[in-house]
């Protein structure tokens, strides 16, 4: 594999390719702006991407990182986590030597978009890897006349080799709403999380860095900016019944999300906004 930044076809989708001299790579739909496969040297698919992932150009793609904006899931009256994941964006800006690769993608509001949301905005994610790291860091700026208010997510699908043998630490002392209990605020009280059943947990205004163990691997998740942290997993019964995953899609993925979902954010007009999630593998 080359290094530096290429075009590529992905299952149909233009897409680019990021490699380094040292062996990381990645893969970004230019559909969504969405990162769809993260390696790093060594070897070992650290992002979950469904075998059953519709590629139309229409549909969101289920898996790899989603970009969330300017709505989180189903909180307001726009699309399931709002506009963007759906649009197609160009590129900005590339640079790469042998040790980096780094590319930042840009959407911005059409008469499309106005139609739903009657908002002016520009959306901006940077994509790095370097090493064993993959660095996201998303810019929501306000370029209309007036102020308006977006909830947003990195909703990062993680590979795991088996969801129930994978522990993930950091979150103890934290609240968090409970969407599986109607939205019940709970703490969090274990030394660790352990993925037993559907979870579907809100963690607010989350200050320390998390830890994805499993087997002989871990992964560090820190993020800068968005406050909270999603935590999901569909289990068995949501799994089978979403169409784009396989019915044992459960055990095979995990996702941990850097949010800012619990309180909108209010952006005033020539105002920008910007959170950055970072993956480590160790």
């Amino acid at each position: 594999m080359s290094t530096g930044i290429e075009t590529i076809d992905f299952h149909g989708q233009p897409a680019l390719r990021l490699a380094t001299a040292t062996g990381a790579s990645a893969v970004v739909s230019l559909f969504g702006g969405q990162v769809l496969s993260w390696t790093p040297p060594g070897g070992g698919e650290r992002l979950y991407l469904s075998p059953r992932a519709v590629f139309d150009g229409a549909t969101p793609i289920r898996g790899g990182i989603p970009v969330c904006f300017p709505q989180f899931a189903g909180q307001g009256a726009l699309p399931q986590h709002g506009l963007v994941r759906t649009r197609r964006w160009t590129v900005a800006t590339e640079r790469s030597t042998k040790d980096f690769a780094l590319v930042t993608l840009r959407s911005s509001d059409d008469d499309a978009s106005r139609a739903l949301w009657p908002h002016r905005f520009q959306a901006e994610l940077s994509i790095l890897i370097e090493d064993s790291r993959l660095d996201l860091e998303f810019e929501a700026s306000n370029t209309g006349d007036s102020a308006f208010e977006f909830t947003a997510a990195l909703h990062t699908y993680l590979a795991v080799r088996e969801v129930e043998e994978s522990r993930l630490e950091g979150l103890h002392g934290y609240n968090y709403a409970d969407k599986t209990d109607a939205g019940r605020i709970r703490r969090d009280s274990g030394d660790v999380l352990l993925i037993e059943a559907e979870t579907d947990r809100l963690y607010h205004d989350v200050g320390r860095p998390l830890l994805l163990r499993e087997y002989d691997r871990s992964l560090g998740i820190n993020a800068d900016g968005f406050p909270d942290v999603v935590v999901w997993n569909p289990w068995v019964e949501r799994s089978a019944a979403i169409a784009d995953l396989p019915d044992d899609a459960f055990r095979h993925m995990l996702c941990v999300e850097a949010a800012a979902a619990r309180a909108p954010v209010r952006l005033e007009p020539g105002a920008s906004w910007w959170g950055r999630q970072t993956l480590v593998a160790l």
